[in-house]
């Protein structure tokens, strides 16, 4: 099992930056798919960014795509999330999540096995 805790999360102007990390325990963190989703108060979580165990690959949903980056240093046990040029529209909770057993990236929540509580991201129009 593993535990993720994020953090980097707070308040921002519009097309500001944050870089958000997620921290994992366990000595596994190498072998498990990586994601962030982000969620609003009364909408459904939405899927962020995706970043395969070994860092290769990468997926973004199109509202962040040239906009944030995923990036994972698996001897750190960290997972990254920059987030540049920020809208309003972004803010939410942001959570990282952990897919396990060395599995291909998704964007599909229900398949990710572990997840964060969460960090508050707002950004002031």
């Amino acid at each position: 099992q593993v535990q993720l805790v994020e953090s980097g999360g707070g308040l921002v102007q519009t097309g500001g930056s944050l870089k958000l990390s997620c921290a994992a325990s366990g000595r596994t963190f190498k072998t498990y798919a990586m994601g962030w989703f982000r969620q609003v108060l009364g909408k459904e979580r939405e899927f962020v960014a995706a970043i395969s165990w070994s860092g290769g690959s990468t997926y973004y949903a199109d509202s962040v795509k040239g906009r944030f980056i995923i990036s994972r240093d698996n001897a750190e046990n960290t997972l990254y999330l920059q987030m540049n040029s920020l809208k309003p529209e972004d803010t939410a909770v942001y959570y990282c999540a952990a897919e396990e057993g060395m599995a291909p990236l998704t964007w599909h929540r229900e398949e990710y096995d572990y997840w964060g509580r969460g960090t508050q991201v707002t950004v002031s129009s």
